[in-house]
């Protein structure tokens, strides 16, 4: 029998939304780290399915996001992004707002270079 599937795997430790079944937005950006700290490069992220609803008439409001920063020790994990946009989904927000707010908790979890 080969255990080794059974190791922990320090790229993937600590991320408890990717493996698992998620039925519901969930507001939480997790992170990976990054294993080449040393070198600059960017990572761009395009996000075509952005909603969210006006604040001031109640309809859907559509939006592609565009992320690109230069990480330094970790990495957004993918599906805690995608998660995460989906939260929006029935929040009344103006875009200016939300996209303000994105970049403060990606700043917030990933500390990027840029």
């Amino acid at each position: 029998m080969d255990d080794s599937r059974n190791e922990a795997n320090p790229l993937t430790e600590g991320l408890t939304l990717l493996g698992h079944e998620v039925r519901q937005p969930v507001r939480q950006l997790e992170t990976f780290p990054n294993t080449h700290p040393d070198r600059r490069y960017t990572v761009k992220l395009d996000c075509p399915e952005f909603t969210c609803v006006c604040p001031m008439t109640g309809q859907p409001d559509f939006a592609t996001i565009t992320i690109r920063y230069v990480p330094d020790q970790k990495i957004v994990e993918s599906k805690s992004l995608k998660l995460y946009l989906w939260s929006y989904r029935n929040e009344g927000v103006f875009h200016e707002h939300v996209t303000n707010q994105i970049l403060d908790d990606l700043v917030a979890a990933l500390d990027p270079h840029f």
